[in-house]
């Protein structure tokens, strides 16, 4: 695939293709300078990239047929774009084209309670679900922090704090429709919750970040709210202490809804941005779902077991503006870091391990980080592996960016020997690619790239994503050494 390496300006739409879209959508398309901006950047570190050349507001799935007939004419890329949350680059418009904004389909089209499932358009967030859900008993478990969009969940094939009790985007989508390339209405799945007919294209669906189809409805698994929930926090000497709390504790079989372990740098950051009070050293954020004896049952337990890795101040509590007050907190986390250094931004980290591996692989890449003394956050979703260093540069100077893709590149080495993944939750995008290739290998990128060529034979959708090779990735990375990047 011939991907643009560089954000270099492209020649900009063809003049009858602009014309057509005009008349297709009206005031619905734009190429007004702050709409192409604001559909031009995400929250990761890359600050250079050229916006798109237009926008188009789908309201429904034939304004997306339309769009992707013409674009497919004139070999136009598209690019999908939701509530611009993605921390990898996923909606930078790397070779120019149409940037495609489905937020204006966010309706809740049907919520069965007796099979618990509910179907929704693409645009629809994770909290306007939530409360569209309020008073049946269900709720959609998958949290990644931000208020993401369903379909750019699904697109990147996100989980979150819950997923160790309720899974991912993975488990948790049943069936699809979308556009293809050609402009084809696909339905994949049914709202079954199981099926042997044929391949399996909504898991391959879900997860390939725009690249091979646009998402217009999604039925998504809901879950029945627990009776009795409750957090709990628990203070540690050391990481090392905190992370063999947190094997014990899913080794022990303990159902636990979440458990997030958040360093003591963090848990500084997260004090003085949300105007908090916790003990400054590692800790364990915990929640428990179940009836109230079990939940009661399960948070001594876990008290228990922290006891024995010097586990402190162990409180738990069921009142929900407390729950909600720390949760709150931990999913500001990102946030708090950067706000820790003024002008800063963070390189985001995703590796995810076996649970066995997880104590060699987090404490030797703090180990690094403090060695070479680049500041960061941590943060992990300890309950299955994932963890998180959001390191801090300023962007303004290479040499930071450049120590900090360095621990990452070390990080991802580190856990691809250790059976693991170079991403967990936040998909390659732009920044993993080279990664990808290091994790899976020639022949599986190549059947991969096969399978991109026949859902979109011109490289339309989302193109410069996923499965650039190394040489490419390495050509962008040595161009931030020279980019003059300003943070948003």
């Amino acid at each position: 695939m011939n991907d643009r390496m560089t954000s270099a300006p492209d020649q900009g739409l063809p003049a009858p293709l602009l014309a057509e879209l005009q008349t297709r959508f009206g005031p619905r398309f734009s190429t007004a300078a702050a709409v192409r901006e604001q559909h031009g950047r995400d929250e990761s570190s890359f600050v250079d990239v050229n916006p798109p050349d237009a926008v188009v507001f789908a309201e429904d799935v034939e304004d997306v047929q339309a769009l992707l007939a013409l674009a497919g004419r004139y070999a136009v890329p598209v690019i999908p774009f939701g509530a611009g949350s993605s921390l990898e680059g996923h909606l930078l418009a790397v070779r120019g084209g149409i940037s495609l904004d489905v937020s204006r389909m966010n309706r809740v089209l049907a919520i069965d309670t007796a099979d618990m499932t509910a179907t929704v358009q693409p645009g629809v967030t994770r909290m306007q679900l939530n409360q569209a859900l309020k008073g049946t008993g269900l709720f959609f478990p998958v949290d990644p922090g931000a208020d993401a969009s369903i379909g750019g969940m699904c697109a990147t094939r996100a989980s979150g704090t819950n997923a160790v009790r309720y899974g991912t985007m993975r488990e948790n989508v049943l069936a699809l429709q979308l556009v293809t390339a050609a402009g084809e209405i696909v339905h994949t799945g049914t709202r079954a919750r199981k099926s042997s007919a044929g391949y399996d294209l909504t898991r391959l669906m879900v997860g390939s970040e725009g690249t091979l189809g646009v998402f217009t409805e999604i039925v998504v698994r809901l879950h029945p709210l627990p009776e009795a929930q409750s957090a709990a926090v628990c203070s540690f000497p050391g990481i090392a202490d905190a992370v063999g709390a947190a094997i014990d504790i899913v080794q022990s079989g303990i159902p636990i809804a979440r458990m997030e372990l958040i360093d003591a740098n963090t848990v500084r950051m997260v004090n003085r941005y949300s105007k908090l009070d916790l003990r400054e050293e590692p800790m364990l954020l915990m929640e428990f779902h179940g009836t109230p004896a079990s939940v009661r049952e399960q948070a001594e337990t876990v008290e228990a077991l922290a006891g024995e890795h010097g586990g402190a101040a162990f409180a738990w509590a069921t009142d929900p503006e407390a729950r909600s007050r720390l949760w709150t907190a931990r999913h500001h986390a990102y946030f708090a870091a950067i706000a820790s250094i003024p002008g800063c931004r963070a390189i985001s980290t995703d590796t995810c391990v076996p649970i066995s591996r997880l104590a060699e692989c987090l404490l030797e890449s703090v180990r690094e980080a403090d060695e070479m003394g680049v500041p960061y956050s941590l943060v992990g979703h300890v309950g299955d592996g994932n963890f998180h260093f959001g390191y801090l540069i300023d962007p303004h100077k290479p040499e930071q960016r450049e120590r900090a893709e360095l621990l990452n590149a070390r990080l991802v080495a580190r856990a691809i020997r250790l059976d693991g993944t170079c991403s967990g939750e936040h998909g390659i995008g732009m920044h993993k690619m080279d990664f990808l290739m290091q994790e899976a290998g020639l022949p599986a990128v190549e059947l991969m790239r096969a399978i991109k060529r026949v859902f979109d034979p011109q490289n339309i959708l989302n193109p410069g994503k996923v499965l650039w090779g190394a040489a490419e990735q390495g050509a962008v990375r040595r161009s931030w050494a020279t980019s003059a990047a300003t943070p948003p």
